[in-house]
């Protein structure tokens, strides 16, 4: 719940900051506060699918995706702002004002820039959360028409084979599922490293056995050229914290 409240307190700060610069656009404080509520839903959406581009994919495709998911949302934007706008000023009988739109707010770059330092706000919030407040609800998903939920520190590994992915859990079950593993990264989050584009383990059951594999469970895995140097900092870092001790159990 403090997740979900914290969440609703940046948005609202951040429609309110939005507001104050719309203000420097000849809008009064009330037209500017509803002004800024175009940025929201535009935000939110490029906060969800930007993370979703499929790291695993070619240069070329992951330009072309980011490319179809920045028009989109900023279509979005553009038709929002100028439905309030509309809405805005017929409700306040100043059909003059329908059409006078801030010169500023037809500039792709400035509509741009607020996007995307909501969404990176957006971005960095989620990640501080997960830290602070661990999730301990269970992962539920979908594998050969079952509904599967695994809590993540039962999860090994995730490995991608062509159009599906296979979840690797500790007790030696394996389940498929047609997500991608970049999406698995985003859902799994903190705890969870990537070592190659075809696997993303639990950073507590790994082990660096050597600069080009990574031991999980009873199984090695490569690491590919990418990502060896970030898994080599992650990896030892993980090591030398070492396990938590165990609670003593003598009275004092």
């Amino acid at each position: 719940m403090k997740k979900v409240l914290i969440m609703i307190a940046y948005w609202i700060a951040a429609m309110l900051v939005t507001a104050q610069i719309l203000v420097s656009l000849d809008y009064d404080l009330r037209q500017a506060t509803m002004m800024s509520l175009a940025f929201l839903p535009s935000a939110l959406a490029l906060s969800f699918f930007l993370p979703k581009v499929d790291r695993t994919l070619g240069r070329k495709e992951r330009i072309q995706d980011t490319v179809f998911i920045v028009l989109g949302v900023m279509s979005m934007a553009f038709l929002l702002l100028f439905l309030l706008q509309v809405i805005l000023f017929s409700y306040l009988s100043d059909s003059r004002r329908i059409w006078d739109f801030p010169s500023m707010l037809r500039n792709p770059f400035f509509i741009a820039a607020i996007l995307a330092l909501l969404a990176y706000g957006h971005y960095l919030l989620e990640k501080w959360l997960e830290k602070r407040f661990p999730s301990t609800y269970p992962i539920t998903f979908n594998s050969e028409h079952r509904k599967i939920s695994l809590k993540k520190d039962d999860i090994l590994y995730v490995e991608s084979r062509d159009s599906e992915v296979w979840i690797v859990a500790r007790d030696g079950q394996t389940y498929r599922n047609r997500n991608g593993i970049t999406q698995w990264e985003n859902l799994l989050g903190d705890g969870f490293l990537r070592i190659h584009r075809a696997f993303l383990v639990n950073v507590a059951e790994s082990d660096l056995s050597s600069p080009d594999t990574v031991h999980v469970g009873e199984t090695q895995l490569p690491v590919s050229r990418k990502y060896k140097e970030n898994v080599k900092v992650v990896l030892a870092s993980s090591q030398a914290k070492g396990p938590e001790p165990p609670a003593s159990n003598k009275n004092p």
